[in-house]
């Protein structure tokens, strides 16, 4: 088994490349050549959870699992809200060939998903971003985000000031050709982009449909259980949504667990899944005025695909440390 830092993940999966490598392997993941239960969500005090992902997938051949704790509170004291690790098998003889660090991981897997979604939705011309939420999301969204599509103005929008202005500056020094922009006042931020990314831990909707512009695209990505949403009900009516796996969708999604359960809404009234789109059995964006929407929860094909790209450039670049049971 190798070990993997932190700092090596960082080094061994850029975000150029981790959209590739989520791209591909969600194509499987619509054709279900990827065995992926539900993710379970266990309890460990206040607001705090930790969730195992297990799953395997056909190609690259490997099974594995994600345990990952969620601590909100992390935000404040400078650390991920997302720690933990994932355990890599080969397909062969069933040998754990990897133990590394799933934060970071968590984060760009994460990020570039909505940039694989929003490179299939997003009008080509798309050039303004709003960010809602200022944390280790939004940064790796931003970072997303410019790698597939011509960026050009970046709102930055939370309920701290402070922290959408600071998050601002440091982008600002890293992107000097784009423009930011910073405050609290989300409604603002959300009408004047042509895309959206929501990536808070809000527990009830903070962006609205009305809000969004004809011929926008919306990444919602924070909520990752039935009893929290970023957005109300008059955005799932209006855009055409499509997800990562129907499946968790389904069962984990709140805003649309909760309007299928109002019978508001039907499972026949989701286009269908990225991966889907991707292998061009569905259509995608049908106008320049159509509001598309892409619903990320997150599977644990993104994570072991992106864990086997990190271990297959470890082996190469002889970075990790040999462990031996």
């Amino acid at each position: 088994m190798i070990v993997l830092t932190h700092d090596d993940v960082a080094a061994l999966l850029p975000m150029i490349e981790a959209i590739e490598v989520v791209a591909g392997v969600m194509k499987g993941v619509s054709t279900r050549t990827a065995e992926l239960p539900l993710r379970s969500v266990v309890p460990v005090g206040g607001d705090n959870r930790m969730g195992v992902m297990p799953g395997a997938i056909a190609d690259p051949a490997c099974f594995g699992v994600k345990l990952i704790s969620l601590f909100p509170g992390n935000l404040a004291r400078g650390l991920s809200s997302h720690r933990g690790a994932i355990v890599l098998f080969e397909a062969e003889t069933g040998g754990a060939v990897a133990m590394m660090d799933a934060s970071l991981l968590t984060a760009i897997r994460t990020a570039a998903a909505s940039a694989v979604a929003t490179r299939a939705l997003a009008r080509e011309n798309a050039e303004s971003l709003a960010l809602i939420g200022y944390g280790e999301q939004a940064e790796h969204h931003l970072t997303a985000m410019m790698a597939v599509r011509p960026i050009k103005r970046v709102a930055v929008a939370g309920r701290s000031a402070e922290k959408a202005a600071g998050f601002a500056a440091r982008a600002a020094a890293d992107f000097p050709d784009v423009s930011f922009t910073s405050g609290t006042d989300l409604q603002a931020a959300v009408e004047q982009a042509d895309i959206t990314c929501t990536v808070t831990a809000a527990p009830t909707p903070i962006v609205m449909g009305d809000w969004v512009q004809p011929g926008a695209h919306v990444n919602v990505v924070g909520s990752s259980i039935p009893s929290m949403r970023e957005v109300d009900d008059r955005m799932v009516t209006r855009a055409a949504i499509w997800v990562d796996y129907l499946p968790s969708t389904l069962a984990q999604a709140g805003e649309i667990v909760e309007m299928i359960a109002a019978g508001n809404l039907a499972e026949s009234d989701l286009r269908g899944e990225i991966g889907a789109l991707l292998s061009d059995e569905i259509a995608g964006r049908a106008s320049d005025d159509q509001i598309t929407l892409y619903r990320s929860l997150g599977v644990a094909a993104q994570d072991l695909a992106a864990a086997h790209h990190v271990l297959t450039r470890a082996r190469a670049e002889g970075r990790g440390q040999p462990v031996t049971f």
